[in-house]
Parts: C-alpha cells; sequence; structure tokens
C-alpha cells in the first residue's frame, strides 16, 4: 500500500483511509469502506469545531485494529493543543470506529464534532479502473441512524450507520455539541454495516463488531490460537524469525471464509483489489502454507471443488472441469459486465487443483477428502485432456474467448504484454506457457499415486504415468532452445518457441519436469546476472527486448515466484542456489518492515542500497505471505512423513534454523 494509506480488514471487508482517518473521495483514491466487492462508504470526516485535524501519529499494531491520534490544527510551534481526539478503528465483519475525546486543561471545554459520511456505491472494478459512474443514492435518516442505499432490480447494496447517543442527524452525516469538564475523557462509538442482496447469491455471513477493546481482545486471541498452532521457529538469524511470523501473521488477516465450508478459511488473495477466492493464488498459497498450516489447502480444494465449471460458457472461459480463476460479488459482476460469478481464464488453476489435492494428503493423510474429491480430480483430468489442448498437440493452451473482458493471458504472468519473444514481439496464441506443462506432468504423476493408493484404478493409474512419461519427453524437444541452454517461455500458435530467458524455467525444476542434467544449466541462469538481481530471480532477463526492471511481468521479482525456485533449485540439489535466494529475500523483506510485498523492481542490487518498491503492488499479499515458508522448507528439506522437529546449520547470513511441531500424517506419529 503507498504511503499515509492505513488499511484496517478483515477478510473481505476493509476500511482503507490517509493518516487521519478519513477518506479522500477524490475520484481515483482506494479510500473506502468495501465489502463484498463493493465500496459501502466513499467518503468519510471527521472536523472539529468545523475545521480538520491533524495527526501526530498512527499506531496500526493488529491487522483489523488502528488508533488515529489527532489534535486540531495551529497556527504557531508554540500553540500547545487543548484537545485531542484518538480515532480508534476496528473491523469485524462490521465496522465499530471509537472516539476518545480528552480536555487536556483545568477549564471546562465546549466543542463541536462532526462526522460526514456519503457513498457512491462503487463496484471495486470501477475503483479500481478509476471509472466509477454515478449512482442514484437513497438517504434514509431517523433517530440515530442514517442508511445509505442503492438498489438496481434485485440487487441492493445498503450501509447503516449508527451514531452515539446524544449525536443528532446533520445532512449526509451526524454533529455533537459537548460540553468536557476539566480534563475529562469522553468516549463514543459508531457502528458502520454493510448489507446487500444479490440474486442467485449468497454473500458471506457478518459477525458484527462489538465494543472496541472486547472485540480486540476476541480477534487477538484468535490470531493467538492461529500462530499457536503453527511450527515455533528457533533461528540464529533474527531477521528470519521476523519474517516467518509476519508472514504467518498476514496469512491469518488474509483469511477469506467462503459459505460452501461453514467456519473454515482460506486465504484471499491481496489488500486492496483481490481481497476475494482466486483459484491460482489460493492454491499456490495452500500449498507453501501446508507444513504450517494445512487446513488452508483443505478449504481452498473443498471451495474450488464446489465453483468447478460444469458447462461451456464463452463470457466466463469455462469449460467443463475447469477451476475457477476468480470470484466476485459486485454490481457489475451481478449483471454481467464483468464475467467474475466465477470467471475462468486460467488455465494453470486446474492442474494446481490436482497437485496440492495430492500435496495434501501426502502431509495430512486425509484419505477421506481424496475420496470426496475423486469426482472433481477425474472431471479436473478430462478438462486437461480434452478442453485444455486447443489442438491436441498434447500441450495445454490457453485463448480467451471472452474478448470485451476477459484476460488475455491465462498463466501466472497474465498481463497483456507478458509473452514476449526474446526479442521483444508479443506472442500470438493460442499459448503454451512451459510452466503450465510442468504442472500438467506433475498433476499426472500425482494423480497416478492417487488413483493406486485410493480410488483403486490402476488402469488409471498407468495411464496417467504413461502420458506423464510421454508428455516430459515430448516437452524438451519442442520447448528446449539449444542456443540459449535454456527452455522457451511458451510455444505461440504457429507451435514456435518463445525464447525469451525467464523466471518460469524454476517453475519447471519444482515441477519435477526438467531432465538430470539440464537442471545444472538451469541453475546458472537463474543466479546469473542476467536474470538474478541480487535481491531475487527476476521475471524476464536483462537484455531481453521486453525487460524492464519496473514491468509487472518482464523484470520484476515476485516472491512466489521466487519461493517456487527456491524449492526447485533443492529438489535437483542446488542447495547454495536455494540459499542463495533465500537469504536474499529474507534481506528484501527487511526493507519492507518485514513484509514481502507481492512484487518490487528488478533493479540490480550494486545500483541500489535496498530493493525498490512497486507502486501498485499489494501488500499484505498472499502468495507472498506464503514465499518465507516454502522457501524454508527448501532449505531445511522439510517432506511429508519426516520428523515433526527440523534442525540444519545453514551457511551464512542465515546459520542455525530449527522448525518445532511440523504438520504430520497421522499413521508416522509416535
Amino acid at each position: 500500500m503507498p504511503d499515509g494509506v492505513v488499511s484496517v480488514f478483515d477478510g473481505s471487508t476493509f476500511v482503507v483511509s490517509g493518516t487521519l482517518g478519513d477518506f479522500d473521495p477524490a475520484v481515483g483514491n482506494v479510500h473506502g469502506f468495501f465489502s463484498d466487492d463493493t465500496r459501502y462508504l466513499s467518503h468519510w470526516r471527521l472536523t472539529l469545531d468545523g475545521a480538520p485535524l491533524e495527526a501526530l501519529s498512527v499506531a496500526h499494531i493488529d491487522y483489523f485494529a488502528a488508533q488515529f491520534f489527532l489534535v486540531p490544527r495551529s497556527s504557531s510551534i508554540y500553540e500547545h493543543a487543548r484537545v485531542s481526539v484518538i480515532r480508534r478503528r476496528l473491523v469485524r465483519s462490521t465496522w465499530v470506529e471509537e472516539l476518545v475525546v480528552l480536555n487536556h486543561r483545568e477549564e471546562p471545554l465546549e466543542l463541536e464534532l462532526r462526522v460526514d459520511f456519503d457513498s457512491d456505491f462503487a463496484d471495486v472494478f470501477e475503483v479500481k479502473d478509476r471509472m466509477v459512474r454515478e449512482r442514484d443514492i437513497r438517504v434514509d435518516a431517523g433517530g440515530r441512524e442514517v442508511h445509505l442505499s442503492y438498489e438496481h432490480g434485485p440487487f441492493l447494496r445498503e450501509t447503516r450507520v449508527t451514531a452515539p447517543a446524544g449525536w443528532s442527524v446533520s445532512g449526509r452525516g451526524f454533529a455533537a455539541r459537548m460540553a468536557l469538564r476539566g480534563h475529562e475523557e469522553r468516549r463514543m462509538s459508531f457502528d458502520v454495516e454493510p448489507r446487500g442482496r444479490q440474486p442467485g447469491t449468497r454473500l458471506p455471513r457478518r459477525t458484527a463488531a462489538g465494543e472496541f477493546e472486547a472485540t480486540r481482545a476476541e480477534m487477538r486471541s484468535d490470531v493467538g490460537v492461529w500462530l499457536g498452532d503453527a511450527p515455533a521457529i528457533e533461528a540464529d538469524w533474527d531477521a528470519l524469525k521476523d519474517v516467518y511470523w509476519r508472514s504467518l501473521g498476514d496469512l491469518a488477516a488474509l483469511r477469506y471464509y467462503p459459505e460452501i465450508v461453514a467456519g473454515a478459511s482460506l486465504p484471499a488473495a491481496g489488500l486492496p483489489w483481490f481481497m476475494a477466492l482466486f483459484g491460482r493464488d489460493s492454491l499456490i498459497t495452500a500449498y507453501q502454507a501446508l507444513p504450517m498450516q494445512p487446513d488452508l489447502a483443505r478449504t481452498t480444494l473443498l471451495a474450488l471443488a464446489a465453483r468447478q465449471a460444469e458447462e461451456v460458457d464463452d463470457f466466463r472461459d469455462a469449460e467443463p472441469g475447469k477451476i475457477l480463476h476468480e470470484l466476485r460479488f459486485g454490481e457489475l459482476t451481478a449483471f454481467d459486465e464483468r464475467p467474475h460469478s466465477p470467471y475462468y481464464g486460467s488455465a494453470d488453476a486446474t492442474p494446481l487443483f490436482l497437485i496440492l489435492l495430492d500435496e495434501y494428503e501426502r502431509w495430512t493423510g486425509d484419505a477421506q477428502l481424496v475420496r470426496a474429491l475423486e469426482g472433481s480430480a477425474r472431471a479436473a483430468l478430462e478438462w486437461i485432456d480434452v478442453h485444455g489442448d486447443l489442438d491436441g498437440d498434447g500441450y495445454v493452451e490457453y485463448r480467451r474467448r471472452n474478448h470485451e473482458t476477459g484476460l488475455e493471458n491465462q498463466c501466472w504472468k497474465d498481463s497483456w504484454n507478458a509473452i514476449l519473444f526474446a526479442d521483444g514481439r508479443l506472442a500470438e496464441g493460442p499459448v503454451a506457457t512451459c510452466e503450465i506443462q510442468g504442472y500438467v506432468h506433475d498433476a499426472k504423476r500425482r494423480c497416478a499415486r492417487l488413483a493406486a493408493e485410493i480410488w483403486d484404478d490402476d488402469s488409471l493409474a498407468d495411464r496417467l504415468r504413461r502420458e506423464a512419461a510421454e508428455l516430459r519427453q515430448r516437452f524438451h524437444e519442442d520447448f528446449w532452445v539449444v542456443d540459449g541452454g535454456y527452455y522457451a517461455l511458451a510455444l505461440d500458435g504457429a507451435k514456435h518457441r518463445v525464447d525469451s530467458l525467464t523466471s518460469n524455467i524454476g517453475h519447471l525444476l519444482w515441477s519435477g519436469i526438467v531432465d538430470p542434467g539440464k537442471d545444472e544449466l538451469l541453475a546458472q541462469h537463474l543466479l546469473g546476472s542476467r536474470l538474478f538481481s541480487g535481491w531475487g530471480v527476476r521475471t524476464m532477463a536483462e537484455g531481453d527486448g521486453g525487460y524492464s526492471p519496473v514491468e509487472y511481468h518482464n523484470g520484476t521479482v515476485w516472491p512466489h515466484d521466487n519461493s517456487l525456485i527456491a524449492y526447485g533449485l533443492a529438489r535437483y540439489g542446488h542447495h547454495a542456489e536455494a540459499i542463495a535466494i533465500a537469504s536474499c529475500q529474507v534481506e528484501a523483506a527487511v526493507h519492507f518492515a518485514g513484509r514481502l510485498p507481492e512484487v518490487f523492481a528488478g533493479y540490480r542490487r550494486d545500483l541500489t542500497d535496498s530493493p525498490v518498491e512497486y507502486p501498485t503492488a499489494s501488500s499484505p499479499q498472499a502468495w507472498a505471505a506464503g514465499a518465507p515458508l516454502l522457501i524454508l522448507r527448501a532449505i531445511l528439506g522439510i517432506e511429508p512423513g519426516g520428523p515433526e522437529d527440523v534442525e540444519r546449520v545453514l551457511p551464512d547470513p542465515i546459520g542455525r534454523v530449527a522448525l518445532r511441531g511440523l504438520a504430520r500424517r497421522p499413521s508416522v506419529l509416535a
């Protein structure tokens, strides 16, 4: 998030403001109170005696709460405030805002406080795209409540604001005159509740926030239980410990509770634009966190299986068996102006679903879930072979069918210009990216195990093993760039190798599709000066035609990308290289206050004293939060069925590291 922005959130409900706690209603500003992919309040402003206040500081200790310390603006540095106001903000499905007004003098004080507010009920896509339309907003006021509402046929959004006792309605807001005795402290609270109705959709349940301190104590206790369930870390390097706990805390903050699995959570993708269920993001995050928090994987699998596509739908890029890309609840989705109800424009979520299903069982021994999702897994395998392979050549390709609002690229690098030749030319589809073929290879090998050991289907197991072996052989022949000594980013529609050198080759190590012998060349590229910035592996190599250190997918550094690369390097025995990535990612996190953002710039380390922020990066972001967890697994050699406690002594700056209390299969428990 940008400097000067304070975010307070709980799941998909969040408040984003400036350091005063106010919302700036300027067009294009991310400020507001959001839930259900709707901005329920776009304006929220506190004044004292008709004037805005100024901030002394902001205390933002919990992700779900913040405190703003405010005083009246002064005309001179010699003038000291006689009164101060503390805004205490907390979100738990609903929003409570407590004001604490303090008279610092012996003399009585009279003052007037006002809170003005308004809503544009904008869809989150409108806010993100800075194209908010005008809406007819109804205002109903009575007593201590103001209701703002917007209705579009069966679609309804309503914001209920309840003021403290003694406050009265004044326009679109509340006002109160109060007299404070000498040194008196006065407390009062506003409650803001979002409500909605949507055709064909049941919106997530809400647990109303209560009194500030009591609710904060409950939520802190919940986070304490979450962190207490995770393995404990011991490390010589304090920065590594800090990043580990910050990552787990961010995953706790990003927990999203889908209606399909009552009381269970999965990771939302990231604040502020992606507080929703995603396929690829949630699957990879759940995989990263498996040894620490395996329940995230279970909920993710169940939620995605429940929304698995059952029919061909060009508008939503859906085919039977496909796993969704993104699920939204806003107005644009409700009236098919956007396809996200859900949208299936992702060619990699389906094999990733199968990879996570197997990996979850390997860690937990939960064969019951694997049996329950056998139908979903078989449908996903059929999608890979039938709908995923657009031209029958044995590779999964993608080409959008929704040409208005669908994604041009449907791999993890999904910006429109992400698939480029080394000379900078844009690849024309349909596109088969290299890492998706690796995912498919891994998914088929894993499902062969599930078929043989759990589904009691040896013929399916034999077929999947054979198909995986054939894919591996064909892949090496078709994707290898002989002159470069690496795998092409993709094959384009004419089956030309898209020959740019990218971080995607590291995903091939993670998936295990790389033949022994070629892994050494890939390791050299990944840690070479063209791809490795010193802060991490870039998405595209310096010197390629499309490279820029500040291009979203063509030269930046993505922590989740680096975590998969580190694991892949360790899988093939390149431990020194994996440790180098681990070290620089922790060092980068230190510069970001212990939290790895979604993405940062790819400048060479010898050119900068610190990693450079990317302006629109989500923070916190789920698979960035999960990255240190998978990196730890890679450098410690942690695998399912291993000991509950793992301890290693690694090269500097890491030193001794131990994790105690890892997830283990019940069958291996003593």
